[in-house]
């Protein structure tokens, strides 16, 4: 399982150490700080392709973490949501949102 951080705890403001909780990402374990931002807890962990552009296939990420550009858009536990807009929720399960690609199959077109 991979953490946020490299270091042995985090602290919020007040000092006190944030629990780290169970979050899933396209099938990867990782450990975030609950309650944090999502967005920003999976950029710490590693994590920099958030989803595909349906037209291209070109990777996207996080870029202006207010919720303004959509580039962050992830499926949570079944709804497309922002990850800059969430917070971290023990035992989430985050993928990649589904592309019009990935819903064609050879039986659409028969």
């Amino acid at each position: 399982m991979k953490t946020a951080s490299g270091f042995n705890s985090l602290e919020d403001a007040s000092g006190a150490s944030q629990s780290l909780v169970p979050v899933r990402f396209d099938g990867q374990d990782y450990m975030l700080p609950e309650g944090a931002n999502l967005a920003a807890s999976l950029l710490a962990a590693g994590v920099s392709v958030f989803r595909n552009t349906p037209a291209t296939g070109a990777p996207r990420g996080p870029f202006c973490m207010m919720g303004v550009c959509y580039d962050c858009l992830v499926n949570i536990d079944g709804m497309t949501q922002q990850a800059c807009q969430t917070s971290v929720e023990a035992n989430m399960n985050v993928c990649k949102p589904a592309t019009p690609a990935d819903l064609n199959t050879e039986d659409d077109h028969a």
